[in-house]
Parts: C-alpha cells; structure tokens; sequence
C-alpha cells in the first residue's frame, strides 16, 4: 500500500490531492520521443478527459483559441533555443459551459552536457481568479484615472474663464466635451423666473433650441433639477418621453443611451443647471456619479464668478459711458470718430476720455486725456475735468490758455490727481491745427499718400501739476492738415504693453494708421480690432479719429494736396515724385519735369527761409486753357524779394528760374501765411521775363514779375 492510499484510508489530504483541489497539476515533457506525461489534475486544468489523452502535446492544446496556442508555441520554443532554463505563460482557453479561464503554465527546461534540452517539467494551474482580480484591479485605476483626467482638465479650462461667455467656450469649444467624457451638454440660467439655455452642444441637440427660454416649471428634466436640486441619471434616454411627454417628439431623434442632470448650486443659490448626454453609458455607479457631482459643483463656481465679474462690468463701463460725451456733434469738412474700450478688470474703471467741442467761427477741438488711477474715484475726477475743460474751450480761449485754467481747476479740487491730455483747436476750411499737451502722447497725422507722420507736439507738465509747480505754461504747435489728411489722437493703452517699450507701441500704431483704410469709421475700427486687442486690454483706450474731407477736384480739373514737414528732407523727394506721377495720371506727361523742377524750388524756399513747413497744392485748371498750377502756402509773412545773384553764389537764382518756365506767377497772403503759385503749360509765355503775375481772380493784389514779387 503506498503513502497515498495510506493517507486517504486514514482520512489525510496528500500533496497530490491538495494541488488538485487547487485545480493544480504537472506535466512531464520528453523531448525526444515527443510525448508528455500530464497527471489527472493537470489534465484538468486544460479541460482533458484522463481516458481521451493519448501523450501527445497537440492533443493537450487542442481547445486552445489559434492565436494562443500560436503565442504558447512561441513562448517555449523562444526559451529552448534562446539556452534559458525555464518559462512560463498565461494562456486562455474556454471551458466546456463557454466561460473563459485562464490558465497559468510554469517549467524548467532540463539539458544535457552539450547544452542540448531533453526534457521539460512543470506545473499548470488555473488562475482565472487572480487574473480576473487583476483585470477588474486594473480596470478600476484605469476608470479612476480617467475621472482624475475629467476633473483636472475642466479645472484647468475653466480656471481661465471670466465671463460666462469664457464658461460656455470653455465647456463647448474643441475639446470641451472630450474633457467632460460626455456626447453632448445643455447649459441653463435661471433668469428672472425663466431657465434661459446659454449652451447647446452635441449631435441632434439642436433640436432643443425650441426649449432655449422657458418659465421655471417642472414640465423639463432640467427645470425639474434645478427647482428641487437634486440630480437626476437617467439610464435609458428613451423613459424620458414618459416621464416628461412634451419631450416625447425630440428623444427619439437623438442618438444617445442615457443622461445626467445636475443642479449647479454655489453659496447656497441655484445658479441653474447642466444636462449631459452620453452615446454607450447605461449606467452610472456611486463613483461616477460622485464625480458628475464634483463637476456640477466646479462648473456652478466658475459661473458664479463669471457673473460677479459681468456685473462688475456692466456697472464699471455704465458709470463710464455716463462720464463721457452722448454724442459727437457733426461738423462741416470732415469727419469725425471715437472709441473708447475699458480694461478687463471687474469693477476698475479708467479716467480715459475723449472730446469733440464745437468752438467758434466753425472750428472743433478735440481732445484726448487719462486721469491717474483706475477706479471709480478717477472716473468722477474725469467727468468733472473734461465738462471743465469743455466749458473754457467753448468761451473761445487759446489751447494754451484752456489747459493752463483745466491745470487750476483740477489742482482745486485736491484729489492728489494729476491727468495728462492732449488738446487742438482745428479748422477744417483752412486746415490749421493748434494743438498742445500735457505730458500726453502727441498726435499722429497719416498723409493722402499713405505715410504716418509723428509731429512734435511741444508739451507742458501733466494738468494739476502743473499748478502745484507754478509751471502753467502748455506751448501752442502749429500743424497743418491738407484735404484728405487725419489726425489720430489716443491714450496710452493703445500702445504700452508690459514689458515692452512704448516706442514700440507707437511704432505698431503709426503702421496700423498708414495700413488702414482712410475713413475715419473705417480707420477706428481697423485700429481697435489691430491693437487693442493685441495687448489694450490691461488698460483703459481713448481714441479719436479726425479727417479732413478730401478735395480731389473734378474729372476735368483734379487737385491734390501735400504737406511737407520742415523736419523731414524726405518729404521734398515725394512731394516731387507724386507731382510727376499725378501728371502722368492725368494725362499731362509732357509737363511732368517742369512740375518737377518748379515743386522743388518753390518747397526748397519755404523749407530754408521759414520756420514751418509748407502745403503743397497741384490741380488743373480747366477749359478753355488746360494748364498747370503748383502753389506752396506757408506760414511765414514775409514776401519774396528779387535780387541778382552773383557768379559764386549758391540762391537767388529759384525765382529766375520760376520766371523762365513759369506762364505765370506771384504771390497771395493767406491767412497768416502766404502762397505763392505758378502756372505751366500753354499760355502767356514771351520769353522776355515780363510775365503778368496775378491773384487767384478773387480780389487778391496782382503784381508784375518784375515788381515786389521777386526772389529770395
């Protein structure tokens, strides 16, 4: 009797039985004569009848699937002839009633001298249980890691929203349903009684744009939500129709297999609330729904701040639209635009402001300022500064007198505020602009040939400062916009950004005004889009626009008009340029170099002799004489005298050679200034230098060539 029939008599588990019990057996593999030695528990463990197997291997793996008994094959013939002692695998197989095992194989590979393996035992067992436990061990950390990745990343989207406007494009933009884990969402407010749909996003949820504004009942699951804050998950999408029949026409016609509803609940007041919609979910365990829980209470705070934060700034930017002008009044021979645009900062708002003020004998000043601070204290300062500075304005004072009495009354008021500005009185008829500032930006002037000048505006110390240092001195500048020209005036948000030097700001702007179309409503709007919303949102912007109506002439008689600045040599090369090329244009090509000749002699004069620059004027004169006349005004009153240059000399020679080629000219007062004109092309041309130099057939003085008109 051996140790085994022994033990069973006596009642004693053996070793063998115990590895059965555990559904544990071994085999022993002879590589030689190919045949393997299982015990009845091993034959077990791969579903082997004892009296069906007959040794073979093939006949112990038959019931395996072909992939796995291709991946066990390779497994061991892998460890044979790559020299190892030993393997083990798991392989898969079914049982008889259809449920999956898993089935644990371990060996040892034993070799002789030569290195050669001759034989192969070991163990199998069944180890479903462990690898189920494993697989539903894993299957859980990965569902939990997929819910961490669901909360982190709509934090980390909504962190970044400030509006509700940011919430809804957060929650609906690319990517924000992917970051819910859902198919679709429905976003509600309760607003004054009604649940107002602010989102819809998802395939076929179009449809509940019919539901976008309902009153607050319970005839909706998500109305129902919202009134008894309580979620509601709801497995099968289909029951909806019986619950709620108003929905009955819509859920059938949507693709999803269940829904969430959820309160969105912050500080004790229901905000509204959020459905969502899923295509392959039919359930929804505790963990699951603590997590849509989590998410409704994340989307409920980052919507209670965005409509804090809206209300802050529809109460900021009331209190400033209060403080700045209702309308700008029209005005004859231009055209006029503003826009102001507050910073995204909740309840801080700007003293920033803009003006346009009719002033007497049909002039406008305009002006642009920022009041120190941003809060609700600068803007009162400057609504109270600018009605100030609109009243002495108005009374017909000089720039220069309207900010030194602007300086006194902000001074007076002792708010410790100071405020900078820039101030000009225009006159469009004539195109004189006085202007001045006080420790503000300078204006920007954008020619009819697309270039952006940056004249240099003479300044004075911020307003009330100026006061308190008994420094009221704001020195006028005097420009000059020919028809067609446009002044741009702006505060500093237009142009700083943190970080980066103001220069290059104005740089940035001075491109945008010289890329933008010449409208001044067209101008504002492509400077608003191009740089405030580049880097303008830290900070308050004021912006005004002015253009002087533009004075092309007629098809038969056309007209352009130039400004040269003193200071800019390069502006006497274009003015010559655009002189020939408008000849050219206008059919007059044989007059070009001599229009050429006479711009550079008339505009080199003005640019040596006078202490400003110079507005060049060419048109044609019409039927029945089509000619020529250049005319360069200037702000000096002092008359052109003749004199006789010598051999050596290196002037005096301009107006000789005017009085050659020239038809005609001579010379007008205008206003402070003087213009003197020339006419080429068919005409009174005797050759003799005795040419009738006459006004412009309006009343002026006419004079002779050879008179008081002589060069200088």
């Amino acid at each position: 009797m051996t140790d085994e029939e022994r033990n069973r008599r006596s009642g004693e588990i053996g070793p063998t039985e115990r590895l059965a019990m555990n559904r544990t057996g071994s085999f022993d593999w002879d590589l030689d004569t190919g045949t393997i030695d299982v015990d009845d528990a091993g034959l077990l463990v791969f579903g082997v009848a004892p009296d069906a197997f007959d040794g073979r291997p093939s006949t112990l793996v038959q019931d395996l699937d072909p992939a796995e008994r291709t991946r066990l094959e390779r497994v061991i013939r892998d460890a044979i002839t790559g020299g190892r002692s030993s393997y083990t695998a798991h392989v898969r197989l079914e049982r008889a009633d259809g449920t999956p095992q898993w089935t644990h194989v371990q060996a040892r590979i034993l070799r002789r001298d030569s290195g050669m393996a001759h034989r192969i035992v070991g163990i199998v067992r069944d180890a479903t249980a462990e690898v189920t436990h494993s697989a539903f061990v894993l299957d859980l950390e990965k569902r939990r890691e997929a819910q961490t990745t669901i909360v982190e990343r709509t934090t980390h989207a909504l962190s970044r929203a400030v509006t509700v406007d940011d919430v809804t494009a957060a929650l609906t933009g690319p990517g924000g349903l992917a970051r819910l884990g859902a198919e679709g969402l429905a976003l509600g407010l309760v607003e004054h009684g009604s649940l107002n749909l602010i989102a819809l996003t998802g395939e076929s949820l179009e449809a509940f744009e019919d539901f976008r504004s309902r009153r607050l009942d319970r005839g909706l699951p998500l109305a129902e939500t919202v009134l008894s804050g309580r979620p509601r998950f709801v497995p099968s999408f289909l029951s909806l129709a019986q619950d709620f029949p108003e929905l009955a026409p819509y859920v059938n016609r949507m693709p999803f297999r269940s829904a969430c509803y959820l309160p969105l609940v912050a500080q004790a007041r229901s905000l509204g609330g959020m459905a969502l919609f899923y295509r392959r979910r039919s359930t929804f365990n505790a963990d699951e729904r603590n997590l849509l829980l989590g998410l409704a209470a994340i989307v409920a705070q980052s919507l209670q701040r965005a409509i804090l934060f809206d209300e802050e700034r529809e109460l900021a930017t009331g209190l400033q639209a209060t403080m700045l002008p209702r309308r700008i009044p029209e005005i004859t021979g231009g055209e006029i635009a503003v826009r102001y645009h507050a910073a995204w900062s909740g309840r801080q708002v700007g003293g920033d402001w803009y003006d346009v003020i009719p002033l007497p004998r049909g002039r406008v000043g305009v002006v642009v300022g920022d009041v120190q601070g941003h809060d609700t204290h600068a803007a009162a300062i400057m609504g109270q500064l600018r009605i100030a500075l609109r009243a002495y304005a108005g009374e017909g004072h000089a720039p220069s007198t309207v900010l030194a009495r602007a300086s006194r009354f902000l001074a007076e008021l002792d708010t410790n505020r100071f405020a900078t500005c820039t101030y000009a009185q225009v006159d469009l008829a004539g195109g004189t602009v006085r202007g001045v500032r006080a420790g503000h930006l300078g204006p920007l002037i954008r020619h009819t040939d697309g270039r952006v000048g940056r004249p240099k505006l003479r300044g004075g110390l911020p307003l009330g400062l100026a006061t308190v240092f008994g420094d009221e001195e704001f020195p006028e500048t005097r420009l000059d916009l020919v028809p067609g020209e446009t002044l741009v005036l702006c505060t500093d948000g237009l142009v700083e950004q943190p970080g980066t030097d103001i220069e290059t700001g104005l740089a940035a702007l001075a491109e945008a005004v010289g890329s933008g179309p010449p409208q001044a409503e067209a101008l504002a709007d492509h400077l608003s889009e191009r740089l405030w919303e580049r880097w303008g949102s830290g900070d308050d912007v004021a912006l005004l626009v002015l253009r002087r109506s533009p004075d092309p002439g007629t098809p038969k008689a056309p007209r352009i008009h130039q400004y040269i600045h003193q200071a800019d040599p390069q502006g006497l090369s274009d003015a010559r340029a655009a002189v020939g090329q408008a000849l050219v244009d206008w059919g007059m090509p044989e007059l070009a170099d001599d229009a050429e000749l006479l711009t550079g002699e008339l505009l080199v004069n003005v640019l040596l002799h006078t202490e400003g620059g110079a507005v060049l004027t060419l048109e044609v004169l019409p039927e029945p004489v089509r000619r020529v006349r250049l005319s360069v005004q200037d702000r000096s009153s002092a008359w052109p005298r003749r004199r006789t240059p010598g051999e050596a000399a290196t002037s005096g020679r301009g107006l000789l050679l005017m009085d050659a080629i020239a038809s005609r000219w001579g010379v007008e007062p205008r206003g402070e200034g003087k213009a003197v004109w020339c006419e080429i092309g068919p005409g009174a041309a005797n050759g003799n230098g005795n040419r009738h130099a006459s006004g412009n057939g309006n009343g002026n003085e006419s004079r002779t060539a050879n008179g008081a008109t002589g060069g200088r």
